[in-house]
């Protein structure tokens, strides 16, 4: 069932510049749907007109009646305030304040002056407006996504608040979700959370990211936005990047045919006179129009060209660390550690977002002093760092001006370069270059911070989260730039994929001190983590704290019907899961979506449906297991 069409469709900024352009798209129940394109072709425009936030130009979007779309945006909206359940409740309206305001109340002291007559009232308020159904929807989401729904909103992690935003988007009970973004800011353990939620998420989904292992995990469909224009490609990824490929081999040979023709009509139309006189007035014509049509043809957009410039080679040892000690009295994040980084290695620090990671750099780079231990600089060092809060680019400032301060021309590699051809490499034209930054997109500040930092001689580049807000073709772009760079890489990134294209080793903190050291990109380290709790004897994993696994103790004060149940949960759960993979398998098939969207909603409700009762199950046998643990 197709829930939004999308027929003719323009958009333009400012009445001149088209973004879209004669767009056709068709959203199916049930797909999942991932938009692909370069900073600024459109993405997140494309998202907010499905939203309804903006209207088209030109062209109609056409809903299936009954049909609610949530979107969750890039960015956390600066007015967002109050609770969790305030934030997720919002979109409710009315009957949302309402509840909010009842709950509020009912967790506050009920003895106060005036507060059971304003309970009373806002109950007999949210029971006219049907707003108790509404509350039980408020109520599963924040359960379902494990939210604490009476904290300020304001303290919350960057990860966190992304979960509440979502909560906020599903409490709508949307049949189509919008998600622009969602893994910015985002570490590792919340992604995979994210992409296993979404996979069992019984609707349509439309996103746009940046991590391609995300991106391969939950994409049924690709559509890509280029040079105003949308193209669909049914399949998985890595069937789009090979027959994206294809596509532009014959569209750069039919353009070069093209441009050969035109050439030798323009010989012809400039012959001497006797010619003139003869001419063939058709002939003129069809010059004329094919005149046209190259005067209207848009060509693609460059690559980015990445060149780091090189320092002279720094000593052997660049940071040595021993015994080191930092945090404080009520955590520690670093505990009594010690490594060696070398000359040329690439090391990737991964962890749960606030774990330290970025503490450890700066008591790598000597920008912290350890409570304890020493930390060594090496010689001859010339340090790059990309900060990930984009702290070293002016506001005030023009592009121009930030990367070279002042000056027109940069020295790179002993070679000067006029500024403003450096950044053209970094995709930046003369005019945007010479914009204050403020009006440039997210993207285009990413790719200027990596202009500035690849403008300094350094032998030690240390990068922070440097992928977000990237588009894939740029950020492949500076994982071929980083694995041929000749210095020494400090690398903090949530990527997985980029991880294991770029490092050489780890350095994995738990949040509670420990900091392992491990070779390999993330895949070798998860590898070796999932190998660790094999027994040296044999194939079979360790038992894990699962009901599935291991011999438990048996219940003493249960009743006898309540100890049959609690014997028969753990192969109800084992039916369960492996109904789930299954089903997860089947729903992967992207000829699935495109042959039958009935089969395919059908298949998403099984699996909403078994995931729902897997959770009752795994809750029923904590509950007596807790029980029999309690008796014992």
């Amino acid at each position: 069932m197709t829930l939004i069409s999308v027929q003719q469709l323009e958009f333009g900024i400012g009445g001149q510049h088209l973004l879209l352009a004669g767009v056709d798209m068709e959203i199916e129940n049930g797909e999942r749907i991932c938009v692909v394109g370069r900073n600024g072709a459109g993405k997140s425009t494309l998202l907010k007109l499905l939203a309804g936030e903006i209207q088209p130009d030109e062209g109609s979007i056409t809903r299936n009646p009954g049909t609610v779309v949530a979107r969750l945006a890039q960015e956390v909206p600066v007015d967002t305030a109050g609770t969790v359940y305030d934030v997720v409740a919002a979109p409710l309206g009315e009957q949302g304040r309402l509840l909010a305001a009842y709950h509020h109340l009912a967790a506050g002291d009920l003895s106060a002056s005036g507060a059971a007559d304003r309970l009373g009232d806002l109950q007999t308020r949210i029971e006219a407006g049907g707003g108790w159904d509404l509350e039980r929807r408020v109520d599963a989401v924040v359960t379902r996504l494990e939210l604490p729904g009476d904290a300020d909103f304001a303290t919350l992690s960057g990860g966190m608040r992304r979960r509440v935003l979502l909560a906020q988007a599903l409490v709508l009970e949307p049949d189509v979700l919008l998600l622009d973004e969602p893994t910015n800011h985002l570490d590792i353990a919340a992604i995979d959370w994210l992409e296993g939620f979404l996979a069992s998420f019984p609707g349509s989904i439309v996103f746009i990211t940046h991590d391609r292992r995300f991106l391969r995990a939950l994409a049924t469909r690709i559509v890509e936005i280029d040079r105003g224009g949308l193209t669909s490609w049914p399949g998985d990824y890595d069937n789009y990047l090979r027959r994206r490929e294809e596509r532009l081999h014959a569209e750069q040979q039919a353009r070069a045919h093209f441009d050969r023709k035109l050439a030798e009509e323009e010989v012809w139309i400039r012959q001497g006179i006797k010619a003139r006189r003869t001419r063939n007035e058709g002939r003129v014509r069809a010059l004329e129009q094919m005149r046209r049509e190259r005067a209207q043809r848009i060509e693609r957009e460059g690559r980015v060209k990445m060149t780091a410039a090189s320092a002279d080679r720094s000593g052997k040892r660049v940071v040595e660390l021993e015994h080191v000690n930092f945090g404080w009295p009520e955590r520690r994040l670093i505990e009594d550690f010690s490594t060696t980084i070398l000359r040329g290695d690439r090391v990737g620090l991964v962890g749960a977002n606030g774990a330290g990671k970025t503490t450890l750099l700066r008591l790598m780079l000597g920008d912290l002093a350890p409570d304890s231990g020493k930390v060594t600089l090496g010689t001859g060092l010339e340090i790059a760092y990309f900060d990930q809060q984009r702290a070293q680019l002016d506001d005030s400032a023009t592009a121009v001006d930030n990367v070279a301060e002042g000056r027109d021309f940069i020295e790179l590699d002993g070679k000067r370069r006029h500024v403003i051809s450096y950044l053209q490499d970094f995709l930046f034209a003369p005019d945007r270059a010479r914009a204050p930054i403020t009006r440039l997109s997210g993207g285009e500040r990413n790719r200027l911070l990596l202009a500035r930092l690849f403008a300094q001689p350094s032998n030690l580049l240390v990068m922070d989260e440097p992928t977000n807000d990237l588009d894939v073709e740029t950020l492949e772009l500076l994982e071929e730039l980083l694995v041929d760079y000749p210095g020494t890489l400090l690398l903090v990134s949530h990527d997985r994929e980029f991880l294991d294209n770029v490092v050489t080793s780890l350095l994995v903190l738990d949040g509670s001190g420990s900091v392992e050291e491990s070779v390999g990109g993330y895949s070798d380290w998860l590898a070796r983590r999932s190998s660790r709790r094999t027994p040296s004897g044999g194939g079979q994993p360790e038992p894990k704290p699962t009901p599935i696994a291991g011999t438990r103790r048996r219940p003493r004060k249960l009743t006898y019907a309540q100890s049959l149940e609690l014997e028969a949960l753990p192969q109800k759960i084992e039916h369960l899961e492996a109904r789930l993979t299954e089903l997860s398998g089947q729903l992967s098939d992207p000829e699935l979506h495109r042959k039958s969207p009935a089969a395919t909603q059908k298949l998403n409700a099984e699996l909403a449906s078994t995931q729902a009762e897997l959770d009752a199950a795994f809750a029923r046998w904590e509950e007596l297991d807790a029980l029999a643990e309690n008796a014992s």
